[in-house]
Formats: C-alpha cells, sequence, structure tokens
C-alpha cells in the first residue's frame, strides 16, 4: 500500500477545493483518507459529520487535499462532488511503482451567485460548526443554520436525559464560524410534539422553552415563540408543515401562518406520508403566500448537508451577509431544490415579488440540471398552466426545460415555478394582482385551513394539559383569531 497525496482542485482557480470524496477498488471496497473512516456510524445524533453513507457506499468530506493509503496496480475509482452547481468529478486511475501523488480538478458548470442567488440550508442537527463549516464548502452552501433542538440521550445509568448540545454553540444574529464567503450560524429548534415546530433563525437570544408539552404541561405557544424571535429581526420557518403529529396536521403552527407569524415553510428531505405541496397551495389560496424554503434536516451521516437547500436572491447591490440572506428568505426570493436550478419570472418579476396585471402576462421558466428531472411547470393557484419534459441536451450534459408562454388571469392569485418527477424545486410564489385587488380567499381551502384550525382548537380544550388556565384560554383566542382571518368568501 501506498500512501498517495490526493488532491482536487477547482478548475477555475487551480487550488484546492472542498469536496464529498469517495475512493474505492475493483472490488468496490472503500479507501478512506488518513483521519476519516470507512467504517462509520449512521445513527440520529452519533458522531455527525465529516463522513457521508449513501445507500451503501461511504463518503467523506475533505478540505481539498488528503493523504490515502491506496494499492497500486489496480484500477481504483475516483469520485467527488461539490454541489448541484458543479460537474461530479468520476475517474478511474491505477497507480504505478512508488506515485505518490494524484491530481484532479472540478468544474463548475453554473453560476446562480453571478446573479444574486446565494444557497443555504435552513435546519441541520448536532454539526458542530467546524465540521458544518467544512460540509458547507464542500456542498457548494453559503449559509448553514444549526438548530439546537432538545432531545433524550439514554446513559449508562439507565436513564433517559434531555440534552441540547449545540445550544452551547449559540451564535443568534451573528456567525458562529465564517470564512470565504461562508457562514454557519446556530440558532434553535423549538418543538411540541403536536402543536408543532418552528425553526427560529437569527434570533438575538434563545428563545426559551426550547420544547414544552408530552410529559411537561402544555401551557405555552408557538404563536409565543415566534413573536419573541421576530422582536428584533429572526425568521421563524414552519419545521415539518403540515406532517400529522399525533393526530392533527396543522397544529398551532398552521395558527401562526395564517396570523402571518410564520415567514417560511420548509421543505426537508425526510420522506413524507402525504405530500406537503396541496397543503401549501391551500395556504396560498387562503391568501397567505409564505415564502417557501429548503433545509436538509441533518441530523446523522445518512443526510448530505443541502439535500434541500434554499437559494435566496439579495436585493440588487446588496452584499452578501446573514442578515441579507434572511431577509431575502422572508421577503420571498427564494426557491428550493434537491437539485434542479430553477429560473422564474412574470413580466420581469421574480418569486417574492407582485405583478399588476392588466392583460396577458408573460411567464417565462427555466430549468437545468446535470442529474434527471421530470417535468418543468408553471402553477397557477394551484393549477398546472404550462408543461414542458426535461429533456437531456446531448454534449453539455445534464437535463434542462424551458416555457415561455402568455397567461391572463382571471382574478388576482398567484404564480410559481416547479420541478419534479425525479428531481425537486419550486419557487415561492409570484403575486398577481388584478385591478389593485389582493388575492380573494378561495372558498374551498380556507374551508379546509379551517377544519384544520377547528380540530387544534378542540385538542386545546378537550386533550391539552394545562396548569395554568390562562394559557389554554390564550391558545384558543389564538385559534379563534385565525378563525377571523379565514372567513369562507360568499
Amino acid at each position: 500500500m501506498l500512501t498517495v497525496h490526493l488532491r482536487i482542485n477547482d478548475a477555475a482557480t487551480g487550488k484546492p477545493t472542498p469536496v464529498r470524496l469517495a475512493v474505492t477498488g475493483p472490488d468496490g471496497a472503500a479507501f478512506a483518507p488518513l483521519g476519516r473512516f470507512a467504517e462509520f456510524p449512521t445513527g440520529r445524533g452519533e458522531g455527525v459529520g465529516g463522513h457521508l453513507r449513501l445507500g451503501r457506499e461511504p463518503w467523506c468530506y475533505v478540505d481539498g487535499s488528503c493523504e490515502v493509503k491506496l494499492p497500486a496496480g489496480v484500477p481504483l475509482r475516483v469520485r467527488a462532488t461539490k454541489g448541484p452547481e458543479y460537474r461530479p468529478l468520476d475517474q478511474t486511475v491505477t497507480l504505478g511503482p512508488g506515485q505518490m501523488a494524484l491530481r484532479f480538478a472540478v468544474e463548475r458548470w453554473s453560476d446562480l451567485r453571478a446573479g444574486g442567488w446565494f444557497p443555504g440550508d435552513t435546519r441541520c442537527h448536532g454539526l458542530a460548526p467546524h465540521a458544518a463549516m467544512l460540509e458547507a464548502a464542500a456542498e457548494d452552501l453559503d449559509v448553514v443554520n444549526v438548530l439546537a433542538a432538545v432531545r433524550s440521550v439514554a446513559s449508562l445509568d439507565g436513564t433517559a436525559y434531555p440534552l441540547a448540545p449545540d445550544l452551547l454553540a449559540f451564535s443568534g444574529q451573528a456567525a458562529a464560524l465564517e470564512g470565504h464567503g461562508r457562514l454557519v450560524a446556530v440558532n434553535t429548534l423549538n418543538a411540541h410534539p403536536v402543536l408543532g415546530k418552528v425553526g427560529l433563525l437569527y434570533s438575538h437570544r434563545p428563545v426559551f422553552p426550547l420544547a414544552f408539552g408530552g410529559e411537561d404541561p402544555d401551557d405555552w405557544s408557538v404563536c409565543d415563540w415566534c413573536d419573541q424571535c421576530h422582536r428584533k429581526g429572526g425568521l421563524a420557518v414552519w419545521v415539518d408543515a403540515f406532517r400529522p403529529a399525533s393526530g392533527l396536521v396543522g397544529g398551532e403552527a398552521l395558527v401562526a401562518a395564517v396570523l402571518g407569524k410564520v415567514d417560511a415553510v420548509e421543505c426537508d428531505a425526510e420522506p413524507r406520508a402525504q405530500p406537503l405541496l396541496p397543503w401549501v397551495y391551500r395556504l396560498w389560496n387562503a391568501g397567505a403566500a409564505i415564502p417557501l424554503a429548503g433545509g436538509s434536516g441533518k441530523d446523522s451521516n445518512k443526510v448530505p448537508l443541502g439535500a434541500v437547500r434554499t437559494y435566496a436572491r439579495l436585493a440588487p447591490g446588496e452584499e452578501f451577509s446573514y442578515k441579507a440572506w434572511v431577509n431575502a428568505v422572508r421577503a420571498g426570493r427564494t426557491f428550493a431544490t434537491d437539485g434542479p436550478l430553477l429560473t422564474f419570472d412574470v413580466n420581469g418579476r421574480g418569486p417574492g415579488e407582485a405583478v399588476d396585471a392588466a392583460g396577458p402576462l408573460t411567464v417565462t421558466a427555466r430549468a437545468a440540471s446535470l442529474t434527471p428531472f421530470g417535468k418543468l411547470e408553471v402553477v397557477a393557484n394551484g393549477e398546472v398552466v404550462a408543461a414542458a419534459d426535461g429533456s437531456h441536451p446531448g454534449e453539455a450534459g445534464g437535463w434542462a426545460a424551458e416555457l415561455a408562454v402568455p397567461y391572463t388571469p382571471a382574478g388576482s392569485g398567484w404564480l410559481a415555478a416547479r420541478c419534479h418527477g425525479p428531481g425537486f424545486a419550486h419557487t415561492s410564489p409570484v403575486v398577481v394582482r388584478v385591478n389593485g385587488g389582493p388575492p380573494p380567499g378561495r372558498p374551498e381551502a380556507v374551508a379546509a385551513l379551517r377544519r384544520l384550525v377547528e380540530q387544534t382548537r378542540e385538542w386545546v380544550e378537550g386533550e391539552g394539559r394545562f396548569t395554568n388556565p390562562k394559557a389554554r384560554q390564550h391558545l384558543l383566542d389564538l385559534c379563534g383569531a385565525a378563525l377571523g382571518r379565514l372567513e369562507v368568501p360568499g
């Protein structure tokens, strides 16, 4: 075995660049760099960072160069990836006798930053800031939000203790670690097992309690968490949105969304029993055009950081910062994706903006990806109004689709672009105003959301465990306020 110095350069600069790396022999055996391991834990919260197992394949994260013990005289497959805007490396090499170095390069094929779009991950857990920074650079992310969450840890003394270890690195509105134009911030995930979860980003301080309910009383409120986060410009992201918990599909997190206390709805990498988008469309059709954001939810070495990510477009001329990125998400200048890259505009207006319609609108959408996607679609008020199949353009590599269509709205509403089947990407909506009026609450959407809020109110009345009657009444009042917003037209 030879100890080989392996380096991956950025083709544009000729300098080493962090990547996700896998080196395997002809029998599929993995060779891990020194300091990394071919076998590692993949359970939740177990040694998260530096390694990744996708299916049966182990990968590791390196800062651009490493030393690895390799055999000479046999074909070795070297693979490296660096997020959706770089072409993946996949080469087979054979070391000669005494060969001590291998050199490779990865090449960028897309640069959305040139147009002001900066990718970030709204949520991961259990990553130390330095590990998060390495993986961010290797996955080509500019912002990583590590969220401290309460989890139960079994001890050798037979007791399961609640812990929130990430909280010790809390950074709030500052970066816990930054460099080379990237940053890692540590904030909190606040959760109730029934009423819902919110990621509180860019918060000026930790918002306590991090959790309530379960074995503890229900004497708190998701809405109050959002309000405290907002007091100095924080961002409240609805996590696990519309995922049934103990029978409730929306919970108080939906109440917070209807009342304008939620700034974004997160699309994540976790499998779902029920699709998210139909409920998001109901929210938008009820007049709550809440932006979409993407988060990996990474809490183990089985999920890549940025598996689903948020591209947020900064204001024209604005320099990149954590605050600028958060404000772009809040404004809805976003798309969430697990690979396809989207551009979308309506009469020159993009996601998060509004357009006044005085006749036909010109709608353009484009998707491009190095991995397959099924369709590119334009969606109006929940209905597909234009579609194109993803096609393989040939020598250039990758898949692409483009739409340029006229659209005449019958009334105020919204438009968005999406990719799916396989490959997922979705923009936040462009609001369309006809005769200056806001989008009306569509009866079927309003009625569906009202049913969910009423279920939450019934839970508060019949199943909530309160030691403080005022806390129960506070939640009932919030449900009542949400129902007041969700008035069925006509």
